[in-house]
């Protein structure tokens, strides 16, 4: 019996969330037998129907995952579990953990201090005790075994991939010739210098859309200045089809980011066939290889010239749309849980 911590049913859709359900999906008809279990506060209860999904437990969030899940476990004859957010219980052996980046050690100032103790705490010791761990890059796995001596054979690189939204045959604009940002309203995805960088530029018909939302662990970009100017539009969260329709129709996306251990939104851009400008990070040059621009995240100078100069060369934006085509074709939510499932399976 194989169980699969699914706290991830009860939490706001990021990269990490993506993810776990894309790969739960494919896991349910890959594993038989497997069962998902979570607390009762689930979000996405359609999802949740598909995954026939096991409501236990009374409690919530990390005390579910920490008392209630265990508890379950070590009642149902200790069963393989996986876990896919960054989280496993401690009191727990028999289990393979996901750790999608480092971030909180990189800058504990991006998140919240109480996220940062606790993350401090949790993820070297659910690091020493998994049976493997999961990672979402090379990048990330080297973070890794810096960080914890963790020895690099027990370390599996299972990329992201692109989820395919539904998108109208005729996308509608509505907001004429933008640039394109999508990620959560905190300071790691670096919105202020982007904002800094737009204010540079001098063509007053084009907008910056801002795509994503406020999430409490971060330690969130200053609202003052997402109003500061007239073509900055923050649009919050958007669904899967509203965000089909801003990629297909942006002239050029952007992920000016400070850290990502793997980074979904430049491969979603690709996908609908945007050209892509984004940070001159590790991580990033892994997954986007040739077919993004790259800039200093932290030169807003740098910033609004290769915007200026990608939003003026049709050229260029074919190039980089062309490259991204073909670099998506790397990336398969097939292949990553085929990885895991082999992975699995070697245990035995």
């Amino acid at each position: 019996m194989i169980i699969i911590n699914a706290r991830f049913l009860t939490q706001k859709l990021t990269g990490v969330q993506r993810f776990a359900i894309e790969i739960s999906k494919l896991l349910k008809a890959e594993l038989p037998g497997v069962q998902f279990v979570a607390p009762a506060n689930i979000i996405d209860t359609n999802l949740a129907k598909l995954l026939d999904t096991k409501i236990i437990g009374s409690h919530t969030g990390v005390l579910w995952e920490q008392f209630d899940l265990p508890i379950y476990l070590y009642r149902n004859k200790q069963p393989l579990l996986i876990n896919f957010c960054n989280a496993a219980p401690l009191l727990y052996k028999n289990q393979v953990v996901t750790i999608h980046d480092l971030a909180f050690l990189e800058n504990p100032l991006w998140f919240s201090k109480n996220f940062v103790r606790f993350y401090k705490f949790l993820i070297p010791k659910i690091a020493k005790k998994a049976k493997i761990i999961f990672t979402v890059s090379h990048f990330s796995k080297n973070e890794i075994v810096k960080h914890y001596n963790i020895d690099p054979i027990k370390i599996v690189v299972v990329y992201n991939s692109v989820t395919a939204f539904p998108i109208s045959e005729k996308p509608v604009n509505e907001h004429g010739r933008y640039i394109l940002i999508v990620g959560s309203l905190d300071k790691r995805k670096n919105i202020h210098n982007l904002i800094e960088a737009f204010h540079k530029l001098k063509d007053d018909n084009l907008k910056l859309l801002i795509a994503g939302d406020v999430n409490s662990i971060f330690n969130n970009t200053d609202n003052n200045s997402l109003k500061s100017n007239v073509n900055v539009l923050v649009l919050g969260r958007v669904t899967d089809n509203e965000l089909s329709q801003l990629y297909s129709n942006a002239l050029i996306f952007i992920y000016p980011s400070l850290y990502e251990g793997f980074g979904i939104p430049p491969l979603e851009a690709m996908y609908y066939g945007c050209a892509t400008i984004v940070s001159d990070i590790e991580s990033l040059r892994e997954v986007c290889g040739d077919a993004s621009l790259f800039v200093d995240p932290y030169n807003t100078d740098d910033i609004a010239q290769k915007i200026e100069f990608l939003a003026n060369n049709e050229i260029s934006r074919i190039d980089l749309i062309q490259k991204g085509k073909q670099n998506i074709k790397k990336y398969s939510w097939e292949k990553s849980a085929a990885i895991i499932t082999d992975s699995i399976k070697n245990l035995n």
